[in-house]
């Protein structure tokens, strides 16, 4: 993820009460989503790329069709690329079908150091150097597949961290700040890590939204910069 020539982003005092917030919210508020039951590293990875600029109930009516005609990498590997865009039809955004089928291609030959598996890397350093894999999508597959206790900052986290952590300050902070910020939040306990990354995307998607937040009902307004300067 973005380091290079990033000042180093300090954990916030108010960091253990915020996770603590937000835990408990998430485990009452949480959605039942299908991607949230699986720890297969494929079914996550069609969920991230699904998900990118299309509505959640979309890539929920899509997702479990789309994984019936493809059941894994190697399936998807094979399949010819009408066949993938037939499945794909509807969501938009063809690209990312094309980009999900060079990357299960070009796993799919690598055959896992010759023993023929067709496995996605743990190391989001490594699923960065995959087709149509952005640093996002690399920490989202770390985290959601693997239970790696690092960061995965999409629109929705960077908007939340920005709002309870520096307020005002936030909005010329530059996005390898943001990213710091985030890796410093991150338990260290790679199931704690998965429930916070959920949990703060969740908060992104239905709480903390870029349009009309519901700031009253926000779990984390007690530690929050943005909250505290709307109480003032």
């Amino acid at each position: 993820m973005p380091r290079k020539s990033i000042p180093q982003a300090r954990k916030p005092r108010s960091a253990q009460r915020f996770r603590r917030l937000l835990l408990a919210w998430y485990a009452r508020a949480a959605r039942d989503l299908p991607w949230r039951r699986t720890r297969d590293p494929y079914r996550v990875l069609v969920s991230e790329v699904m998900l990118q600029q299309t509505q959640v109930s979309r890539v929920a009516e899509y997702y479990p069709r789309f994984l019936e005609k493809f059941p894994d990498l190697r399936s998807l590997a094979s399949a010819p690329a009408r066949a993938v865009r037939e499945a794909w039809d509807g969501l938009g955004y063809y690209a990312r079908a094309r980009s999900l089928h060079a990357l299960a291609r070009s796993v799919a030959g690598r055959g896992e150091a010759g023993r023929g598996v067709a496995k996605l890397p743990e190391d989001p350093q490594e699923l960065v150097k995959l087709p149509g894999i952005g640093p996002y999508t690399a920490g989202a597959v770390a985290s959601f597949a693997y239970e790696k206790p690092v960061p995965a900052v999409d629109t929705n986290v960077r908007r939340v961290l920005r709002r309870v952590f520096l307020g005002d300050a936030g909005r010329g902070t530059g996005d390898g700040y943001i990213w710091e910020l985030a890796r410093a939040l991150v338990p260290k306990d790679g199931k704690r890590a998965w429930r916070f990354n959920q949990a703060i995307m969740e908060l992104g998607a239905l709480i903390c939204r870029a349009r009309r937040p519901q700031c009253s009902q926000c779990p984390v307004r007690p530690v929050c910069r943005t909250g505290k300067r709307l109480d003032a």
